[in-house]
């Protein structure tokens, strides 16, 4: 498998990321499976896995991946995220110093490993100054804890408020973004991935296949079933009617281009000149062994065109709620002056 720069760190990753949320007990709770998957990732010419701190409940995942990477640390260009929440403890969570340097540790320590080469901001923690959690993160990265940070679901804003302190104070800055990126979520072309490539940024983008839509197993008639998982986090993103009609339409330009529609979803997201890695997370090695086969495919100008009409480019299509949400769209009253100072005169 051909490899890629990570944004100008000079790290070599792989084209396709291997993903682990659904290692532990949200998706595949077979710990022993969960490696052989990881392992053939590797055998398969991945070299590059994502996970986080929350990913499983408790760090559990993060376990299963140190376990699975015993004896094969150097194969793997190993990130990670932290920021969610670990516990009740509202302490356990965010990206102050006091607790990047506990998550930092606790991770390291599930993971078997001396060092992180991507750390990430999961989300953005608009209760805390960016310049301590940059300050924070750089103390890791000095310390060789850590080779590179990241963020992940970020605004075009908050990475260009980023790279400001990161100048100005002569702290570490970010080298990669995760954003979510596929042929139904098009937003992110906007600013996101071009604000990536002003700085250099590399760009590993979660969910390709936009939780499954995009694999053409679900049909709004809803004759496949809906997972615990997907009826909790995403009910409106899965059953919206725009996304199932575009999807209907993609079938069709995936057959006619002699493709699945899930070879086509992730074929599309590396087709843009931002993206380094797209973010795999297969549950099964059936689902593993398909995403694989899919490494032979590129798209032409006119597949890419046909895309385009169905979802257009900068656009996402119909409703998601599975998408990271800022204070500001969250939060009533940051959007809503107090009653007394609404009205005009």
């Amino acid at each position: 498998m051909k490899t890629r720069t990570l944004g100008r760190t000079g790290i070599r990753v792989s084209p396709y990321c291997l993903g682990t949320m659904m290692f532990g007990p949200a998706g595949n709770p077979d710990p022993a499976d969960c490696r052989r998957i990881i392992h053939r990732a590797l055998d398969g010419g991945i070299n590059f896995l994502d996970t986080a701190d929350v990913y499983g409940g408790a760090g559990e995942t993060e376990r299963i991946v140190g376990a699975a990477l015993a004896g094969r640390r150097d194969e793997v260009v190993l990130a990670t995220k932290f920021s969610g929440p670990m516990s009740d403890d509202p302490n356990h969570r965010g990206a102050s110093r006091r607790w990047i340097i506990a998550a930092v540790e606790g991770s390291l320590r599930r993971l078997g490993v001396d060092h992180i080469d991507l750390y990430q901001i999961h989300h953005f923690d608009a209760d805390t100054d960016m310049e301590e959690t940059l300050s924070a993160l750089t103390d890791l990265v000095t310390s060789g804890k850590v080779r590179a940070i990241g963020s992940s679901s970020f605004l075009a804003s908050d990475i260009v408020e980023a790279h400001w302190i990161s100048q100005r104070r002569g702290l570490a800055a970010l080298h990669t973004e995760q954003p979510s990126y596929s042929i139904l979520a098009r937003r992110v072309e906007r600013e996101i991935l071009p604000v990536c490539a002003k700085y250099g940024m590399g760009v590993l983008t979660w969910s390709p296949l936009s939780w499954g839509l995009l694999t053409g197993k679900y049909s709004g008639n809803g004759q496949t079933p809906l997972s615990p998982e997907r009826q909790k986090w995403g009910p409106r993103h899965m059953t919206d009617r725009d996304k199932h009609a575009a999807v209907e339409k993609l079938l069709t330009v995936a057959d006619d281009a002699g493709m699945s529609l899930t070879h086509m979803a992730l074929a599309f997201v590396l087709a843009h000149p931002g993206v380094t890695s797209a973010i795999i997370g297969p549950r099964t090695m059936d689902q593993l062994e398909d995403l694989l086969a899919g490494t032979e495919h590129s798209l032409g100008d006119d597949v890419l065109d046909a895309i385009d009409a169905i979802a257009p480019p900068g656009a996402d299509i119909g409703v998601t709620d599975i998408e990271y949400r800022p204070p500001a769209i969250q939060t009533p009253a940051l959007r809503r002056r107090p009653p007394a100072e609404r009205g005009v005169l």
